[in-house]
C-alpha cells in the first residue's frame, strides 16, 4: 500500500483504539492545518523542529513525552513552541515510553523523546512492549551532530565506539521503520514516511534527528504541510466472497457455533463490525483476556471470557463444547492458552486475523480484511442462538465473598466487590502483570468504561505510565489503575508527574510483600521484596504541590471509607490507596494457571 502525502483535500484519521472509540462511540479527529496548504511559513518556524510539531498535531498527538538530554534540547525546544503540542517531562525513559504506550491505546497513536544511545537504549522495552500490542508510536531521538557521523569520533552517552549505529540496530527489531535524519535535504520525506509508516503498520516507528539540525531554516518546511492521505487498504474481492462462502457454509451446518473476540480486533479497527455480526447471528459471545474491553459486555449474548482453565465461570464449557467457533484476532500464546491446555481443536475453528482467514483444516484466504469479512459474513449467517441458551440454562450467578468480620484482615475478594461498584461510562480500568490480571478480569464492565492491560509482553511495571499516558489522552474519564508493589516499585517516581499534569486517577497499591504472580508460578527467596511505606513516598512526592491524597487500607470498614472519600471531597485529587493483604491471598485463577505455566516451563528436554 503507497503512502500518499500530498493530497489536499483529505486528513488522515488515525486508528482510534476499540476502547475509545467503538465502545462509546468517541470519534479521535485530526486537527488539521487552519492554514491553506499551501500557504508560506513563518521564516523562523520554517525548520525541521516545527515541522515535526505541526506532524504530530496533525496526527492527533497533542502530548508528548519526554526526557531531556543534551542531544534533544534544540528539538524540545521546537516542540514546545508548537501552540497544539504539550510536552510532558517524565521521570525516566522507561516510563515515558510506557506513557505513549497509554496515550495511543486512547488517541490512536502515541510519540516520545529522549536523547541518543543512553536514553534511546532505557526507552527500548517500552518500545517493545508497543510493538507487540500493535500500537503506533512515534519514537524520536535526538542524536549526533551531522558531522559527527562518517568520522572516528568517539561520543558521550555511547559505548566508547565510533560506530553511531548500535541504537539502530537495537530499534530495527522493535520497530517498523526507522528513519535517521542527518541532513536537511531528505528529513521532510523521511519524517513523513515514517509517521505514515507507524499509523499504516499499527506499530513503532524511530526517528532519529541530528541535534544541530532542528532550528535551521530550510525550503523543504517553507510551507504549510499539507494533510495526510493514507491510501486505504482493500481486500481481494474474490478472495473476500471466497472467503465468506467458505465461513457461512461451515458455520451454518454447526448445531452450537460461538464467537470470540481477540486482541487483534484493535490493530483491525473491526470492534463494530465483530459486534454487527454477533448482532445478526446470535451466537455465544465471549473475549480472550487480553481482548477485554474491545468488545461491550452489555451485549445481550456475552458469555464472558474465555482464558481455557481460568475463564469466567460456565464460558470455557459453553466454547470447548461447541461444535464450531469463530475467532476474531486471537493471540495464543503459552500465557493466553494457560500453558496449552486449551481444548480446542482445528478442525472445529475459523481463525480470522487482520488480513487473511484460515478456516479448518480446509483453505486459508489471503488479501481479506477483518473488517470487510465480518460484515460480509454478517448477512450470510443463519441465527443460532443454541450455545447462548445452554450458557443460560447452566448458568448460576456467582456467590458473594463471605462477609467480614469487623476489623478483619481485607481479603482481596472482598476489596474487588467494592471496585466493581466504583465503574461507570465516566471510569477506564488499567489493570498491571500480576494478580490484577485475573481480578480486573472478573470485573463487568459497563457501556463505555474503558479497560487496558499489557498481556503480550506482561513488563512489569508498566502500568504506571501507561496509566499517566492514558489518563492525559481522556482527561475526561478517570483512572482506577491496579497495582501490585512489586511492579510499582520499577516504576514509582512518574506518579510525580501525574501531580504535575494535575490528573484525578485512583491508584490502588495492592501490598503483598512480593510478586505474587511469579511465587505461583515458581516460588523462591527472591520473590520477596523489601517492603515501603507507599502512601509515605507518596506523600513525599506530593510536597505539598499539587492535589493528592493517600490512604493505607487494613479492612473493609476503612476500604469503603476510603473510596468514599476518593470518589466525594477528593475526586478531583490524585488518590492513592494503598491495601495491605496477606501474602498469599490470590485469587483463585491465579493459583490455577500459575501451575499450569510453571507446567508448561518445567517440560524437560525432547529426546534428541
Amino acid at each position: 500500500m503507497d503512502t500518499k502525502i500530498g493530497s489536499l483535500d483529505t486528513t488522515y484519521q488515525p486508528p482510534c483504539s476499540d476502547l475509545a472509540c467503538p465502545a462509546n462511540g468517541a470519534v479521535c479527529t485530526i486537527q488539521g492545518s487552519a492554514v491553506s496548504p499551501t500557504s508560506l511559513v513563518n521564516p523562523t518556524e520554517s525548520t525541521m523542529g516545527r515541522h515535526l510539531a505541526r506532524r504530530l498535531v496533525q496526527i492527533g498527538v497533542t502530548d508528548v513525552f519526554s526526557v531531556p538530554g543534551d542531544f534533544n534540547l534544540t528539538l524540545l525546544d521546537h516542540l514546545i513552541a508548537e501552540p497544539g503540542l504539550n510536552l510532558i517531562g517524565c521521570c525516566n525513559e522507561l516510563n515515558a515510553g510506557y506513557a505513549a504506550d497509554g496515550y495511543a491505546r486512547s488517541r490512536g497513536v502515541g510519540a516520545c523523546v529522549v536523547t541518543f544511545t543512553v536514553g534511546g537504549l532505557s526507552v527500548i522495552n517500552a518500545i517493545a512492549g508497543a510493538y507487540s500490542e500493535n500500537l503506533p508510536l512515534i519514537c524520536i531521538v535526538g542524536g549526533p551532530n551531522s558531522n559527527d557521523y562518517g568520522t572516528n569520533r568517539i561520543l558521550h552517552h555511547t559505548i566508547g565506539l565510533s560506530d553511531f549505529s548500535q541504537e539502530l540496530r537495537c530499534f530495527q527489531t522493535v520497530t517498523c521503520f526507522q528513519a535517521v535524519v542527518n541532513n536537511l535535504e531528505d528529513a521532510h520525506e523521511m519524517i513523513d514516511t515514517a509517521i505514515s509508516t507507524s499509523l499504516k503498520e499499527s506499530k513503532p516507528v524511530y526517528i532519529s534527528i541530528s541535534c544541530n539540525l532542528p532550528a535551521i531554516p530550510h525550503p523543504t518546511f517553507s510551507r504549510e504541510p499539507v494533510p495526510f492521505s493514507l491510501a486505504p487498504k482493500l481486500s481481494n474481492q474474490m478472495g473476500l466472497e471466497a472467503a465468506v462462502e467458505a465461513a457461512a457454509e461451515f458455520l451454518n451446518k454447526a448445531v452450537k457455533p460461538v464467537l470470540v473476540a481477540g486482541p487483534k480486533l484493535r490493530v483491525a479497527h473491526a470492534s463494530d463490525a465483530f459486534i454487527e455480526l454477533a448482532d445478526a447471528c446470535g451466537y455465544a459471545l465471549a473475549v480472550m483476556p487480553s481482548a477485554k474491553g474491545m468488545v461491550p459486555e452489555h451485549h445481550s449474548h456475552f458469555i464472558g471470557t474465555y482464558w481455557g482453565a481460568v475463564s469466567t465461570a460456565f464460558c470455557a464449557e459453553i466454547v470447548e463444547s461447541a461444535d464450531a467457533y469463530l475467532f476474531a484476532g486471537p493471540i495464543f500464546n503459552d500465557y493466553s492458552s494457560v500453558g496449552y491446555s486449551l481444548l480446542l481443536k482445528k478442525e472445529k475453528a475459523i481463525i480470522l486475523y487482520p488480513e487473511h482467514v484460515l478456516i479448518a483444516n480446509g483453505p486459508a484466504f489471503g488479501c481479506v480484511l477483518m473488517k470487510d469479512f465480518l460484515k460480509a459474513l454478517s448477512k450470510r449467517l443463519k441465527r443460532n442462538t443454541t450455545a447462548y441458551e445452554n450458557y443460560h440454562r447452566i448458568y448460576v450467578p456467582e456467590g458473594l465473598p463471605l462477609k467480614s468480620a469487623p476489623k478483619e484482615p481485607l481479603r482481596v475478594n472482598v476489596l474487588f466487590q467494592h471496585i466493581q461498584k466504583m465503574l461507570s461510562s465516566e471510569t477506564a480500568v488499567i489493570a498491571e502483570t500480576g494478580d490484577s490480571w485475573f481480578n480486573c478480569q472478573k470485573l463487568k464492565l459497563p457501556k463505555d468504561c474503558g479497560y487496558e492491560f499489557q498481556m503480550q509482553y506482561g513488563s512489569i511495571g508498566w502500568s504506571v505510565g501507561a496509566t499517566l499516558g492514558y489518563a492525559q489522552a481522556v482527561p475526561e474519564k478517570r483512572v482506577i489503575a491496579f497495582i501490585g508493589d512489586g511492579s510499582f516499585q520499577v516504576t514509582a517516581q512518574d506518579v510525580s508527574t501525574m501531580l504535575r499534569c494535575g490528573q484525578k486517577t485512583i491508584i490502588f497499591l495492592i501490598n503483598n510483600g512480593g510478586y505474587t504472580i511469579e511465587v505461583e508460578i515458581h516460588d523462591g527467596p527472591y520473590n520477596v521484596i523489601k517492603n515501603w511505606n507507599y502512601t509515605g513516598l507518596i506523600d513525599a512526592i506530593h510536597n505539598g504541590e499539587g492535589k493528592c491524597w493517600t490512604a493505607k487500607v487494613f479492612c473493609e470498614e476503612e476500604l469503603i471509607q476510603a473510596i468514599a472519600t476518593a470518589t466525594g471531597p477528593k475526586k478531583d485529587s490524585l488518590c492513592f490507596i494503598e491495601i495491605i493483604v496477606h501474602k498469599d491471598d490470590t485469587s483463585k485463577e491465579l493459583l490455577e494457571w500459575g501451575s499450569r505455566v510453571s507446567a508448561a516451563n518445567s517440560r524437560p528436554p525432547n529426546p534428541q
